[in-house]
């Protein structure tokens, strides 16, 4: 990690889910829809720590089957429609609010993960200490 002294702490939460530089907060995180830039515009910091790995997926896999699991259960036990009506209403309502949570979730566990200075865990002794 490179040195945090010289920027005033930002908030991880609202830097990551608005997708800004987790340590000065203006910078752009992503380059693309969920491609990392390989460093901030504007204070430089490299973006090679970064490693969200399948987090953000599972966060939004919980929080997106939760709501339409329970919407498909409200509806079918209100009115009770036909099956193609379930698709039509429910896969596209899937994909838009899994697409549209996901990179807010993946910058938010970014910026926690820098705040929090987390990183790979080591053993004592291993390959790398000799």
């Amino acid at each position: 990690m490179e040195d945090k002294a010289h920027y005033p702490p930002v908030n991880p939460v609202s830097a990551g889910l608005r997708g800004n530089c987790p340590r000065c907060g203006e910078g752009r995180l992503f380059s693309g829809f969920l491609g990392l830039r390989e460093r901030c515009s504007n204070c430089g910091l490299s973006y090679s720590f970064a490693d969200s790995g399948d987090g953000p997926a599972v966060f939004v896999i919980m929080i997106v089957g939760f709501i339409i699991v329970g919407l498909v259960l409200a509806v079918e036990l209100a009115y009770q429609p036909p099956i193609w009506l379930h698709l039509v209403l429910w896969l596209p309502l899937t994909v838009v609010l899994a697409g549209g949570i996901l990179r807010p979730l993946k910058g938010l566990l970014i910026a926690l993960q820098y705040r929090h200075n987390a990183s790979e865990g080591r053993l004592e002794g291993g390959p790398e200490d000799t």
